[in-house]
Order: C-alpha cells, then structure tokens, then sequence
C-alpha cells in the first residue's frame, strides 16, 4: 500500500481568496516567476559582479554596460527595488480587491494598481543608484521632488498588497503605525515621540533601508526566498508522499501509530511549507481521519495535527520567514538559529509522543493492521533521494554556512534526480504548475514583509526605537520576570491580529533590547517572542490551526482547541527554559547543555503522564481521589524537574530537583496505590 498526500489541498481549501489565472496573466505571471528566480539567483550568486569584471569574455560586457552607464553589480536597494517590481503588481491580479470580485477575469480596479505598480517601480529601479548615491531617503533633489509622491504611492499599494494577502487585521495595525510618525509628537507617556515632516516620512519608508525595504524584506530578498523554491520543489516532487508514507511505514502499526504517524509527518512536512494551516491542510486530510478510524476522538485527533504542525514550523532545518528575520535582527549566521531550535523542538515533540502514547496506552487504541502499511523497502527505493537532498542542504548550512545558496543547490539537485527515476518525473505541465506555485508564494511572501516593515520605519523614523527599552524596563520596575510575562502576553495577542512574522518583528524591536538590557541572552529572548507567538496557533480563541483541522475531523473548533491547548501545554514552558537557562540552545558549556536537557526530559515524562492519566511502567493513575492527587503531584513535580535553576527565579538545580523528587515520589505512591489494574497491564 502506498499513501499519497493530497499536496493541492491547501490550494483548494483558499480557492475563494484566489482568482485563477488564464490567458495573457497566466503566461504574465510564470514570465514574473522566471524573471524573479533569475534575479535572486542573479544577485546571490554575484552573477553581476562576474559580469563587471572587465576581464569578463574578454571585456566586451563591461564595455557595453559602462558605454550605457549601466553596472551590472546591482546594489542591496536595487536589486529589492527590482524583485518588488516583478512579484507586487500579481497581487492585485490572483487576490481580489474584495470578496464579491470576479473569480473568472482581471476587472479594471485590480488592473488599476497592478499597471501603478510597475510605473512606480520602474521609477525606482532607474533612480536606484541616485537613490543611494544622493541619499534621497532624508532629502529628495528639488528637480526629483516627483520622487516623495511617489514614495507615498508606492506606500499606499503595498498597504492594500498587505490587506489583500494577510487580511484586514494585519493591515489595520500596519496602518496605525503607518500614521504614528504623523502625530506621534502629540501622544502621552510612552507613546511619545518627534514628528518628522511629511516629506522626511514618505521617502524614509520608500526609498530607505529600514521600512518597506528593512529587515523582513531583505531577509526575503537574501535568504528566504531561495529555502521558499526548495520548499515548493519538494512538494511538487513528492516530497509530501515520501514523508507520509515514511512515517506510516516506521509507526504507523504500534499502539496509537496514526497520531505518531501525525507528529512524523508534519515535523517533516514544516519544512516545506513554512505555515501552520497549510500543514493541516496537507497532512491532516490523511493522519486525522486515520485517528479516528483506530478510536481517537475527533476533537482529540484535531488537536493532535493542530500541534504536530505548529510544531513542524518550528523544526529545523527550514523554519519558516521568521527565522530568518530573526538571523538578520541577531546578525548572526541563520545556521546559529537552526541550531538553537533543536532541543527546544526535540522536547516539544517528544511532550507530543509521550501524551499520545499515554492516551493510546489509556484508551486501549491500536495501530493500523500490517496489511495497510506502506512497504519500508519500497518507500525508500522510491524516495532515498528526498533525505540526500536533505543532507546536502543540512551540510551546507552547518559546515559551509552557505546560507544564500544552498537551498537553490538543494533544488537542482533535487529536480535532477526526480526527472532521472521514474516515481515523480515531471512533465511540462508539472514544471509550469511548478513555476506558478512558487511565484505566488513569492508575491504572498513579499507583499506581508513589505508590509511587515513599516513597523518597523514607523519606530525609526521617529526615533522611538532609541529610547523604547528604558521606558519598558521603567514600567516593568525593572524586574525581568515582569518584563517575559509582557512579553508573551504581547506575543500572544499580537499573534492573534498578526503574522507570527509581524509580531516577532514589533517585539523584536519593541520588547527584546529590554530583556537584553536587563541581562538576558539575545538568542533566548529573541527565540522566545518567537515561540510565543506561534502558541496563537493552538490557544482559544483563535487557534488558527485548530480551526484548520476542526472540519476535517468534523468536530467543533474550540473543542480542538481547548484539546490542542492540553496536548502542545509544554511549549508554554519551554520558551521560559531557554529563557531561564541559554543552555537549552547551546548557549553554554556542553556538561550543562546535557543536565538540563536530560532533566527537562524526564520532567516532560511525568507532565504527560499527569495530563493523560496514565504513566509509563506504571500504567492507568485511576480517576478518583488518588487519581488526581497524583497528576497533580506528577504534574507539579515534572514541571519544577524540567525548570532549570536561575538567578531570575531565585533558586539553584539542586533546589529544584529536591522539590521536584518530593512531589515525583508522592505522585507515584498515590498513582500506585489508585491505579486500576486493568488497565495498567493494557
């Protein structure tokens, strides 16, 4: 048997946002893909500098291009300038201005700003050099003074770009801060700040280096966007398929095996997707159903693939735009923050085995029969070459740090050897579906960083930025405990309105250079706004996951919620541990890196023992008073023995561990003495 994940599920549950291309903007929209994987290609591998070279082919090039005035090396600015101009005018034309808009034809108000668009751009890509050269972004010439209103242009299309791809919400507090250098002199307490002129405004977003075009596009422009095509490759080579059925073939058969197989599949399938609910979309259709078909219920299944896929965007080694923001904001190698999420992912995702385990265990629920597994030895014969790509990509990062290019070396090769076997083979209808894929996940991607970084040039521009730590830490009266529960609730409410991504990059402006200040690691502080942010995904009452995987397993959403909240309970406290102690990312001795995570690991064993009922070796811990009193010991005890000792809190390991071991033994006698011995030998 062999399973195939429906990898255009994801398309067709958003059909309603898109509009499907025919015709003239079909072919127009795969010229944008060719002409913008080109460009990056172009720019990461420093095609442009090879070409002015004038020793290159004999000097002919660099003499045609300098008779133009013309160098082929393009700059940062520029070549943003560029990608924006091939990939913002298609999202007025695949998303509708509205929801009553034509599905079947481009109406003339979406043609509108898509032709804008490009006269706008066109403009910038051919002052690009004057741009920087002249530093119009604090004063435009008097005789290129055309240069602010188009600035503010420019602005406005890439707010409705942001509206028509992330919605009204994002778009909504992307349009505050847009309006906050306006009167930012007028506003009370913290909020307060200088006001530049109108003129200062427009061209520091549009033509400067720390708003539309800052950190978030540029992380786009430089790194994202090659992981996005190696992302796109791997699904449409069946990648989705492999993975699946790997996974089914390995735990597919052992008790509970469909929701092991949940976990599997979406931690592998996050690195091709990047999104939370495009996972459920992908996997889910496949895991849940199967879950309930061995006797899970239909709110637990969904709360199962609403966190094994939230889980699965925090997993290296592909994590999503946000990681890469975050290397950029960190200036560090993104490698460094691949490598930091290990252990906390590691321990996530075992907290997620453990419960079902424990849950399958309780509840007597078996794995699927021999006879409807996958064959390993076929599964592999079909799809080795998905884990060798893997590990050329996985190589590169960490041994080469060849962070730019290393996805696109990932994606030839992966191409090469999907069209030399016959499994995946494409044919020319699958490399155009291909190639329109990728270019609407660029424009998707593009649109919400532009968007994104207006937050970002809002606080700069008004010089908020310089002085928004002091007054955080002043009104958290300097206690760094008060400043991490701001901090994740501000994550998890902006989490709620935003992109993952747009919430990391305010907090990171905002909340993160506190916590630095108050003597907290960089890497924990900016990886735990991270996390937090993502817990949105899985907590009432938003859990967009949870709303993603409530239809599939046709059960109600909070109710999937509230199950996914119970099951993923770990990652609350995870992003404290590595606050707590930097270890839990590397960021210490090797001897304390192995302490803290052997002892987190054994306390997530007795946390999910107390959220299921039921603990390894010792069986069902009953549902009467004895019961509870030893899942909350249990509970209690496995949380205080996963916490590491800190200064922040006020006590030391062994202090821990003691409390610990008190409530651990106290939970295990009770459990004992009030286990049902049924369903322990089960």
């Amino acid at each position: 048997m062999s399973l195939r994940a429906p990898e255009g599920k994801a398309a067709v549950a958003e059909v309603s946002r898109h509009r499907q291309l025919t015709g003239f903007w079909h072919y127009a929209l795969l010229t944008a893909a060719f002409l913008s994987i080109g460009l990056s290609a172009y720019q990461l591998f420093s095609i442009g500098r090879l070409m002015s070279d004038s020793d290159f082919l004999g000097g002919i090039p660099y003499d045609f291009s300098h008779s133009l005035g013309f160098n082929f090396n393009l700059l940062g600015l520029q070549y943003l300038y560029l990608l924006l101009l091939m990939l913002l005018p298609f999202v007025f034309i695949y998303w509708p201005a509205h929801g009553k808009a034509p599905k079947d034809r481009v109406p003339w108000y979406d043609v509108v700003p898509f032709v804008m668009t490009i006269a706008v751009g066109i403009y910038f890509v051919w002052n690009g050099g004057r741009i920087l050269d002249e530093g119009w972004e604090y004063e435009v010439p008097e005789e290129h003074f055309e240069a602010v209103y188009l600035a503010y242009i420019l602005w406005a299309l890439v707010l409705d770009a942001t509206r028509r791809t992330g919605g009204n919400a994002i778009v909504t507090i992307v349009a505050l801060f847009s309006i906050y250098p306006f009167v930012a002199d007028q506003l009370p307490g913290i909020l307060l700040a200088s006001s530049p002129d109108w003129q200062e405004v427009g061209t520091r977003f549009a033509m400067g280096e720390e708003a539309i075009f800052g950190i978030p596009m540029r992380a786009f422009g430089n790194i994202v966007i090659g992981f996005l095509i190696f992302g796109v490759a791997l699904q449409h080579t069946g990648g989705g398929s492999f993975f699946l059925n790997l996974a089914f073939a390995l735990l597919g058969h052992v008790r509970g095996g469909p929701a092991k197989v949940a976990i599997f599949a979406s931690g592998l399938m996050g690195s091709m997707s990047g999104s939370v609910v495009t996972n459920v979309l992908t996997t889910g259709v496949m895991t849940i159903p199967t879950m309930k078909r061995v006797g899970f219920r239909p709110a637990y299944a969904g709360g199962v693939e609403a966190c094994a896929s939230t889980g699965g965007v925090l997993m290296p080694p592909i994590m999503g735009a946000t990681a890469f923001v975050m290397a950029l904001f960190l200036e560090v190698p993104y490698r460094d923050v691949a490598v930091a999420a290990v252990i906390p992912s590691a321990m996530y995702f075992f907290g997620l085995f453990m419960q079902i385990d424990a849950y399958a265990a309780r509840n007597k629920l078996s794995g699927l029969p021999p006879a409807e597994m996958p064959s390993l030895k076929k599964t592999m014969k079909e799809g080795w070459y998905f884990i060798a790509v893997f590990a050329l990509l996985v190589w590169m990062l960490v041994v080469l740090n060849q962070e730019t290019i290393a996805p696109y070396y990932a994606t030839v090769l992966l191409i090469i050897l999907n069209q030399v076997f016959p499994y995946h083979r494409w044919n020319r209808q699958k490399f155009v579906d291909f190639i329109a894929s990728t270019v609407k996940l660029f424009a998707e991607l593009a649109a919400l960083l532009a968007g994104i970084g207006i937050i970002v040039g809002a606080l700069e521009v008004t010089g908020k930025i310089g002085n928004l730590a002091s007054d955080l830490l002043s009104v958290a009266g300097g206690s760094n405990v008060v400043l991490l529960l701001m901090g994740a609730l501000t994550s998890f409410v902006l989490g709620i309105g935003m992109t993952v991504t747009a919430a990391y990059v305010f907090l990171a402006i905002a909340l993160a250079p506190a916590l630095i200040q108050g003597g907290m690691n960089p890497m924990s502080v900016h990886m735990f706004i991270f996390y937090w942010g993502m817990l949105s995904f899985i907590t009432p009452p938003v859990a967009l996951g949870a709303y993603a995987a409530a239809p599939i397993a046709k059960a109600k959403p909070m109710a999937v919620g509230f199950e996914a909240m119970r099951l993923g309970s770990i990652i609350y406290f995870i992003p404290f541990f590595f606050v707590f102690d930097p270890a839990f990312i590397w960021q210490g001795p090797l001897e304390q890196t192995a302490l803290v995570f052997v002892k987190a690991m054994f306390g997530i064993v007795f946390v999910s023992g107390a959220l299921q009922g039921y603990l390894v070796l010792l069986g069902d811990l009953g549902s009467g008073v004895t019961g509870w009193i030893s899942r909350f010991a249990l509970g209690i005890g496995g949380i205080s023995l996963a916490t590491p000792g800190n200064d922040i809190l006020g006590v030391t390991n062994w202090e821990l561990f003691g409390f610990a071991a008190i409530l651990i033994v106290v939970g295990l006698v009770t459990g004992y003495l009030g286990r049902q011995p049924a369903t322990a030998r089960a």
